[in-house]
């Protein structure tokens, strides 16, 4: 009884047909992804590299194929990206580890909650001219120049915002006029 040939074999028997790409693809994806995913450790970025390595191989399929080895040409671009991934990583690693630790960010104070919930209620050009008169400081005439609005109707909008805004906090917020 002969032995089952090997993937190289089979893959010759095929290589002259139609989908040849699809069938090289299908023998030596996994294997090639496997040998990667060994040297980088990271399942995820050995497929990224292995798939950009046979996309590569896919664009020049007509030189990779006349190839004496083509898995070996793929195999070599796996290597070299994954190579190149690594370098970046360490890279990566290095310029972090001389920055300094982020602050703490504090947490969200419950009166800021309570005031982003109720300027969602208001409509919006009360609310877009309350955040950008009491947040930004933006003043009454810039803010009517911008919104292509008489200064009237800004302050109109700001006086039912700032009212609709104590409605909502209640007594203890005293908004400013």
């Amino acid at each position: 009884m002969r032995p089952e040939p090997g993937p190289a074999v089979r893959l010759r028997a095929v290589v002259g047909g139609r989908g040849e790409f699809d069938a090289f693809y299908l023998a030596w994806y996994g294997r090639i992804t496997a040998q990667v995913y060994a040297y980088l450790g990271d399942r995820g970025d050995a497929e990224d590299v292995t798939q950009e390595a046979f996309v590569r191989a896919w664009q020049r399929w007509g030189d990779v194929s006349a190839y004496e080895d083509p898995v070996s040409w793929v195999r070599r671009v796996a290597w070299n990206l994954a190579t190149s991934r690594l370098r970046r990583i360490t890279t990566a690693a290095k310029v972090m580890r001389r920055q300094p630790p982020p602050g703490v960010v504090p947490g969200m104070n419950p009166d800021h909650v309570l005031l982003v919930a109720a300027l969602r209620k208001l409509p919006e050009r009360q609310r877009r001219v309350i955040v950008m008169h009491h947040i930004a400081d933006v003043p009454v005439a810039d803010i009517a120049h911008e919104l292509g609005v008489p200064t009237g109707t800004v302050a109109a909008w700001l006086h039912r915002g700032r009212a609709k805004l104590a409605e909502d906090l209640g007594p203890r917020w005293e908004v400013p006029s």
